[in-house]
């Protein structure tokens, strides 16, 4: 397929159905007395965070066998490698497992696909409420709610009153402290996951300042939804967030905002 012909909206509905299978693998196992491993990186890694990431990968591999796929479970791909591939898949196939083993719900599983560096198809469930954020470039963004059925979402102007900030729930630093301190008046929302993106692009918070370490496939999922809703995910210097342009699979340091007419770089410490 040329470049020019491909459209990857034709993959939105089986990568939605993709990421509801990998949610009800993670259910299956949410609900049991399961054991949490610690990674190299001393990160936490469960039952769930594996058979979500073989569904996952199982499904892309039969929808686009010509199409690398990149998951955190598996990331172990040189850059040498990586740096050739213009199109691929990255998944995080259980996105917030400290907030998983917690088990407040607040866990998602991404799925992201990445054309020249950007973001042109993401979609991110949330397996608990079985609530499905999804976009694709240039098809706009749409937030599933069961029993209420699917709605166009959208980024909100910034108004008159406390500016609505999202946060994580398990990092917090002394460098986003300093950005709400220079903010002024907020209201601090806290929350897991990429959630905290969604949550900006569907209006329901300004700004969330991300000033720790987060890694691509963290963000390239929700970072296709705020985009396809208006919205923006910089760097520090207000530019947009690149993926596999260097050896570290690492983010710099980010904010993701709804209203770019304010100058939000101007709080940071």
């Amino acid at each position: 397929m040329s470049q020019d012909s491909f459209d990857p909206c034709r993959f939105l509905q089986p990568v939605r159905e993709l990421a509801r299978q990998a949610g009800k693998k993670i259910l299956d196992i949410y609900d049991t007395d399961f054991a949490v491993q610690a990674k190299d990186d001393k990160s936490p890694l469960t039952a769930a965070d594996m058979a979500s990431h073989d569904t996952i990968v199982a499904g892309l591999k039969a929808l686009t066998p010509d199409i690398p796929v990149l998951s955190e479970e598996d990331a172990d791909i040189p850059f040498e490698e990586r740096r050739r591939w213009k199109r691929y898949w990255l998944i995080d196939p259980l996105d917030g497992t400290k907030e998983f083993i917690k088990r407040n719900g607040e866990f998602t599983v991404n799925i992201a696909l990445i054309e020249n560096g950007e973001p042109v198809l993401g979609v991110v469930h949330v397996p608990v409420s079985g609530v499905t954020y999804a976009a694709c470039r240039g098809g706009g963004a749409v937030k599933y709610v069961p029993g209420e059925g699917e709605h166009p979402i959208h980024v909100r102007a910034l108004g008159d009153g406390p500016v609505a900030v999202v946060g994580s729930r398990s990092h917090r630093g002394a460098s986003l402290d300093a950005f709400l301190d220079r903010l002024g008046e907020h209201e601090m929302v806290g929350m897991g996951s990429s959630l905290k993106i969604c949550l900006v692009a569907e209006g329901a918070a300004d700004i969330y300042p991300r000033l720790g370490p987060t890694s691509e496939w963290d963000t390239a999922a929700a970072h296709a939804v705020v985009e396809e809703a208006g919205g923006h995910l910089t760097d520090l210097s207000l530019q947009p967030l690149r993926y596999n342009t260097k050896e570290s699979l690492l983010n710099p340091h980010f904010l993701v905002f709804g209203d770019a007419t304010h100058d939000w770089s101007r709080y940071l410490p």
